[in-house]
């Protein structure tokens, strides 16, 4: 549903409801989209554009936060399909755009042939004249919008997020971590750092994070799922669970079963801080919704032990 602001929030359909998140942002009859999901979610992406009354061919710009398959994967057929939009993507991140080859191979080094075919399949290299490389400050004017491209690295290398000065609100993909719909309390929402392999980098993480809420935004829009306020507090929250993630990858780094190890610790971590936060039958619902991101982010944490330990 479009909101007051032009912004329509679309659920992709990557694996289950509530889960992936792209944005149509309109503004002059024109139009951008923010993100987009996997090969796979294609068709559902263009039915949402199309459901929000938005003509195929008003579509401008397809902003890709980064180039992870959830967030960039679908970018190849999107824009075969729309056929005025540029594909705006992170300098580090374009290569892959127009050869997403060592892409789908690292996809698949990940999480396998038979999760890539059912959830990535489909992917296609995007012509190199239809690519706008952002680089830090780049902006992309959406018909007298500006929205301003700044580098968030951390989850990332290739990773930018969106500044919309019109509603003083961040896109910010997975830089401001995971905030699930489902752990929504009375006490507002909750928020987990994403980790996932392979440029996981704490400092830079915390940077960027200080980054988006030096702007003092009235909300940021997660690709993990929506829109969130109370901003500072889930700042706060994402710099205490960096630190903690961190301090837990250390005690296990040099055992023989480093990844169980550092899966129990961030299932406790996590678990603790959903009873914290009042979300009831914690234990469960944390292996339920969060189990997933449990495993990727303990395999981020592991490749950046690696790494510093060279």
């Amino acid at each position: 549903m479009r909101d007051r602001n032009g912004i329509t929030i679309i659920d992709t359909g990557y694996v289950r409801p509530g889960l992936c998140a792209a944005y149509l942002v309109e503004s002059g009859g024109r139009a951008a989209l923010i993100d987009c999901g996997t090969a796979t979610c294609a068709q559902t992406v263009l039915d949402a554009i199309d459901a929000a009354g938005v003509d195929r061919a008003a579509v401008d710009w397809l902003m890709v936060t980064h180039v992870h398959l959830d967030h960039a994967g679908a970018a190849g057929p999107l824009i075969r399909a729309l056929p005025n939009a540029q594909l705006v993507v992170h300098p580090r991140g374009a290569p892959h755009m127009v050869d997403p080859t060592r892409l789908i191979a690292g996809a698949k080094a990940v999480y396998g042939e038979a999760m890539f075919e059912r959830d990535h399949a489909g992917m296609l290299p995007v012509a190199e004249d239809r690519v706008v490389i952002a680089e830090d400050g780049h902006v992309v004017e959406l018909a007298g919008r500006p929205l301003l491209c700044i580098d968030t690295p951390g989850h990332a290398l290739h990773h930018y997020s969106v500044w919309d000065a019109a509603t003083r609100s961040w896109f910010a993909g997975d830089t401001f971590g995971l905030s699930y719909r489902e752990f929504d309390t009375s006490m507002g929402a909750f928020v987990v750092p994403t980790t996932s392999p392979v440029q996981f980098d704490p400092a830079q993480m915390h940077a960027s994070i200080d980054t988006l809420l030096a702007r003092a935004p009235e909300s940021i829009r997660v690709a993990h799922y929506g829109e969130v306020d109370d901003c500072v507090r889930l700042g706060a929250d994402l710099h205490e669970q960096v630190d903690a993630m961190v301090a837990i990858a250390r005690e296990a780094h040099g055992e023989a079963d480093r990844h169980a190890r550092i899966v129990d610790g961030l299932t406790r971590l996590y678990t603790t801080r959903a009873q914290d936060h009042g979300i009831e039958h914690a234990p469960a619902r944390v292996a339920e919704v969060l189990g997933g991101d449990i495993e990727i982010n303990a395999m981020g944490l592991e490749v950046w032990l690696d790494r510093a330990a060279r």
